[in-house]
């Protein structure tokens, strides 16, 4: 085996990912240089190209693609030797990357600065996105999302049990405006829009019962003064009397607890199935990833649901 083997394999799976020397540069703190130089040593040993270059991006041959591939999975193996040799005898370190949807915003805010304080070795970095994320391929070590529909080579962990979603506003929206009995009476009331990822408006989703047959599943577009990117935003605004929200009801129940709002359309909402964190089955749990896990326990539980 070549002394110099796995040389610079880690500077081009950052390359390749970021699609930027530059980016590269700035995340492993060397110089675009460095960066560039220890590509051609690669490519020089490998013996084809693997990057293609222009004055405006970076991109991957068709030898680099296989490559890569092959690239991430070795450096997540070594990622979890080391992580395993500090699991014996050192606190969890390092950096936890995670690719979080907003509507777990909420829910993850009041953990942060008791996980910081329990780990302090820990860098949690929290990119908050609600499209479809390869974690592997962008360099997550862990993804949340609502449902268990994961991958088959993940590992799937449940963060919080089914919940109703729910219609939410303020007393004082209510006492102003009334409040809606059916889902179509929602035209004549102010809600908070949320724009998802690629442009598109979420539709709220409502089921409505009737005889004993199954329920009629539906969505409909809602109008009102705003619309946001995230449901924090919703929550606030919904709170300060703005208009209606759409969110899982466990998310907003310690604001209904605390009478800053209420509820309504309890007979018309559907279930969300709660969150799971999933991740490579490779990566055996690590231990700032297990940490983070554990500490959320206390917070609700979770069970793993898919080995």
């Amino acid at each position: 085996m070549q002394a110099d083997l796995l040389d610079g394999i880690v500077i081009f799976t950052r390359v390749a990912e970021k699609r930027s020397f530059t980016a590269a540069a700035a995340e492993l703190g060397v110089t675009t240089a460095a960066i560039s130089w220890s590509i051609k040593r690669l490519e020089a040993r490998v013996g084809t190209t693997l990057l293609t270059r222009t004055t405006r991006s970076v991109g991957l041959t068709e030898a680099g693609e296989l490559f890569l591939e092959q690239a991430l999975a070795s450096v997540a193996n070594v990622e979890a030797a080391i992580e395993a040799a500090q699991r014996m005898g050192a606190n969890p370190a390092g950096l936890l990357r995670l690719s979080v949807p907003y509507i777990a915003q909420t829910l993850l805010e009041p953990i942060l600065e008791g996980f910081a304080a329990a780990y302090p070795g820990i860098e949690l970095e929290l990119v908050f996105e609600d499209r479809f994320v390869d974690i592997v391929a962008e360099g997550y070590d862990a993804g949340i999302r609502i449902g268990e529909m994961i991958a088959q080579d993940m590992v799937a962990v449940r963060l919080t049990e089914p919940s109703p979603l729910t219609v939410v506003g303020s007393p004082a929206y209510f006492a102003r405006r009334g409040r809606p009995l059916r889902p179509e009476q929602l035209s004549e009331h102010a809600c908070i829009n949320v724009r998802l990822f690629g442009g598109a408006v979420y539709r709220w989703m409502f089921k409505e019962r009737s005889g004993q047959g199954d329920p009629r599943s539906f969505s409909m577009d809602v109008k009102g003064p705003l619309t946001v990117n995230g449901p924090a935003t919703c929550i606030s605004a919904a709170v300060s009397g703005v208009g209606l929200t759409y969110n899982i009801a466990s998310v907003v129940e310690p604001l209904v607890r605390q009478g800053l709002l209420e509820p309504c359309l309890e007979g018309f909402m559907p279930e969300s199935p709660g969150l799971f964190i999933y991740f490579p089955s490779r990566k055996q749990m690590l231990p700032k990833l297990r940490a983070f896990v554990e500490f959320w326990k206390e917070f609700g539980g979770g069970q793993i649901v898919r080995l």
